[in-house]
């Protein structure tokens, strides 16, 4: 479907055409997170991660925006950052200059440090699949790498903190690393065609079998959390909000067939916004 003379975006997909979605989705699970490891987040904590992580799928989208033209372009989350250039790069530094404001103002040395290492690192993965390693056969899945860099941004701060009890943390961590690829992995499959016409690799266009997989794990990994949920092997809230967030992504998959792509990929990152819904408990 060529978007350039389509009807303008339906209201629901804004959230994602702002990329809106992902800071929502890590600082949640920051919160769930900082629960676990019994620490408390500050506010500049929570500021810096959501503008990180925005500023990162902005940049991202913006890269990719300059290289698509109108007739090829098929999300209108691309189609807005080409439309929308230079307004959304003034935006962008002006949330860069409050960023690293807070930064600098709100956050001890040790979490500057660790935060720092991070952002070498997703300067790095944009490099490499924006770049260097677009066309790559075999580069790393860049859900894989997402879902790694998603899952570090949630604990940099808090493994950053004194007295955090990490140990605590591991495994609700690696949960939501799971759900992040997870859910990556469907929208590689949901919009494989879509990958195809913008020149990207994905998981769905790199691997035989990674269609199979991707349907299969939001059920496994809502499986291993009843297990671990019965067994008390992790925080009470964790283990539900994990168990929640894969069945919603297994049953936003089954439901894709009949919805298509579009509200499929704005409802499997709704899917992973569970702890959101436990933010008035979450001390």
């Amino acid at each position: 479907m060529q978007l350039s003379s389509e009807a303008p975006p339906r209201w629901w997909l804004w959230p994602t055409i702002l990329s809106l979605d992902a800071p929502l989705v890590v600082v949640g699970w920051q919160r769930l997170l900082a629960r676990a490891a019994s620490t408390r987040l500050t506010g500049a904590d929570v500021w810096v991660l959501g503008s990180s992580v925005w500023l990162a799928y902005a940049a991202d989208r913006w890269i990719e925006g300059w290289r698509l033209t109108p007739e090829t372009t098929r999300t209108y989350r691309h189609l807005f950052y080409m439309r929308w250039r230079w307004p959304m790069a003034v935006v962008w530094a002006a949330v860069l200059a409050a960023d690293v404001t807070a930064s600098v103002r709100g956050l001890s040395p040790s979490e500057l440090r660790c935060g720092a290492l991070l952002m070498l690192a997703v300067v790095a993965y944009l490099l490499s699949h924006q770049l260097v390693h677009r066309n790559h056969r075999w580069r790393a899945p860049k859900e894989a790498c997402v879902a790694v860099l998603l899952g570090a941004g949630a604990a940099v701060f808090i493994a950053a903190h004194s007295g955090a009890h990490l140990r605590a943390a591991a495994l609700p961590l690696a949960l939501f690393a799971a759900l992040c690829f997870s859910n990556c992995a469907l929208i590689s499959v949901w919009e494989h065609e879509v990958d195809r016409i913008h020149g990207q690799t994905s998981l769905a266009l790199q691997f035989r079998g990674a269609t199979g997989l991707a349907h299969a794990l939001p059920w496994a990994l809502l499986l291993a959390c009843l297990v671990l949920w019965t067994a008390s092997a992790t925080d009470s809230a964790v283990a539900a909000c994990a168990a929640a967030s894969a069945a919603l992504l297994g049953a936003v998959d089954v439901a894709e067939r009949r919805t298509g792509r579009m509200p499929a990929r704005v409802l499997a990152d709704v899917a992973l916004m569970t702890p959101l819904a436990l933010l008035p408990w979450i001390t």
